[in-house]
């Protein structure tokens, strides 16, 4: 898998699975945060010592596989115009921290693009792994594999009482960041998700946006994540979050299913006035799409559109972003010029699907 298919490629390999309770729970993900002991954080480290961690990633791990995860690519952030970054980004592939602020900093992908090991960003390691629909402690089991396969070559920063240590206290302890990506348009439209939220905090989770921390939940898609990672074991933490999930697909079907008995002619018809947008517009902004988008995912979940398959959401998902608009156009384009061609996509895409 070269860097190029990374680019090129909009929708991940993993993603064209469907996993448990699918038509809420888009993906799950495990990221563990790790660090060299001996060696500065990455906050305070000097450029010889995050050049050697680079170095040793790109010997050690390079075109190598580990069980599932094959020809792991290593890419270097220096290496990656701004857009080629803004692309990972998207993809879901690095954070946005590590293609604003890591000249340093680099990437391990493997060809599913299920995994990807994120280096020199606020910690030397933040790994992540994904897997379609709600599958919590699998991605769990699996992350536990590959953290002890990198584990064999590395000596982790470690403390007895503490557990790992990290650049950012509220990561000290297992190290994770268990989550899941929701989509929940029936709780939107009922204005019970903003309720909900402040409880879920309560329990110790975060609701994000799409992209994790600072982003907007846009189409109605919701990250759901622990926030302590102190004082509990990594299942402990896993199984909060599982039961807190369950809890919100359950409330999300019971929404869909009122929704349907209430309000079906006009659930219907916001539907397909959606997707008719959608399949006739000649200009159109990121957000109404994500609105759009929504709205047609949750008429294939509820029966009333057959025609269109949710892949080919999650592909428009990715490649109606600014970032992937211009690697496609292969230059900078205008907002504007990005309106129109994100239009021009759509059209294409859906018209592949009749």
């Amino acid at each position: 898998m070269s860097l190029q298919q990374f680019m090129n490629e909009a929708i991940s390999p993993w993603m064209k699975d469907e996993g448990p309770d699918s038509d809420i729970v888009m993906s799950s993900r495990i990221r563990l945060a790790r660090n060299f002991d001996q060696t500065p954080f990455p906050i305070i480290a000097e450029n010889e010592d995050l050049e050697k961690i680079l170095d040793f990633f790109n010997q050690e791990y390079h075109q190598q596989s580990f069980k599932n995860y094959h020809d792991l690519e290593f890419v270097r952030m220096s290496d990656l115009k701004p857009i080629e970054k803004r692309v990972l980004v998207e993809k879901h592939l690095i954070s946005p921290h590590l293609a604003e602020n890591g000249k340093l900093g680099g990437a391990l992908i493997s060809k599913s693009e299920q995994v990807s090991v994120m280096v020199n960003e606020e910690d030397h390691i933040r790994f992540q792994l994904y897997f379609p629909g709600f599958q919590l402690e699998e991605a769990l089991a699996q992350a536990f594999d590959f953290d002890d396969w990198l584990e064999e070559k590395i000596n982790y920063a470690f403390d007895e009482t503490r557990g790992y240590l990290t650049s950012c206290p509220t990561n000290v302890g297992t190290g994770m960041r268990a989550s899941v990506m929701m989509h929940l348009p029936a709780l939107a439209l009922t204005q019970k998700i903003s309720r909900m939220i402040p409880a879920i905090n309560q329990l110790g989770l975060v609701v994000r946006g799409i992209y994790g921390e600072g982003s907007e939940a846009l189409g109605n898609i919701f990250q759901i994540s622990n926030q302590i990672t102190l004082g509990r074991s990594e299942r402990d933490i896993v199984e909060d979050l599982r039961s807190v999930v369950n809890k919100l697909v359950e409330q999300e079907r019971k929404a869909r299913q009122l929704l349907i008995e209430q309000s079906e002619l006009q659930l219907e018809d916001r539907i397909f006035r959606s997707y008719g947008v959608l399949e006739h517009s000649r200009i159109i902004e990121s957000k109404e799409t994500a609105i759009c988008l929504s709205d047609v995912r949750l008429g294939i979940d509820v029966g009333f559109i057959s025609n269109v398959s949710k892949t080919i959401l999650n592909e428009l998902l990715v490649v109606t972003q600014p970032g992937f608009l211009q690697h496609y156009a292969k230059k900078t384009l205008s907002p504007q010029d990005r309106d129109i061609l994100r239009a021009s996509l759509i059209r294409e895409r859906l018209k592949l699907e009749k």
